[in-house]
């Protein structure tokens, strides 16, 4: 916790955050590619993990995994690095902030599954629809969970 204090105070007083401090247009914008991110990332994610519990079996498991992740990975890119732009300009007091904490727990929680869904069911997306795993089925409820509160604590930061 120390040392992500410490990066905060740091990343604050760097020329970023400085920058996104300052600047009548760079908060605004970043907010906006943020949102972009949380779209393109949120999306695909919960029209990924709807097909996975089973929704829309006209079509194929493993080309809706195919078309849909490459967006997800373009929004996670976009929230990370618009998420740090927009941290740098009060790093301070966000970095103590619980719901902050728990959104980047939350987080690490939901790359965390998504990573061992690959590594466990890619090969196996073809036969889903005839047997799909309980123990998949349950990650991808979880992401779905996992995401929204994402998204949830996130808009809740700006009022708490």
């Amino acid at each position: 916790m120390d040392s992500l204090i410490a990066w905060a105070t740091w990343l604050e007083a760097t020329a970023l955050g400085e920058q996104m401090r300052g600047s009548a247009l760079l908060y605004p914008a970043f907010n906006l590619l943020h949102l972009l991110g949380l779209v393109l990332l949120l999306g695909p994610m919960l029209l990924l993990d709807a097909r996975l519990l089973g929704a829309g079996r006209a079509f194929s498991l493993p080309a809706v995994s195919r078309t849909l992740t490459p967006l997800a990975l373009v929004g996670l890119l976009l929230l990370l690095g618009s998420g740090i732009c927009l941290f740098a300009a009060d790093a301070g007091p966000l970095a103590v902030d619980r719901l902050l904490q728990l959104k980047l727990l939350l987080i690490i929680l939901g790359l965390a599954n998504a990573l061992l869904f690959r590594r466990l069911w890619s090969a196996r997306l073809s036969d889903w629809d005839t047997y799909a795993p309980l123990l998949g089925r349950l990650q991808a409820a979880l992401s779905l969970l996992l995401w929204l509160l994402v998204m949830s604590l996130g808009r809740l930061l700006a009022y708490f």
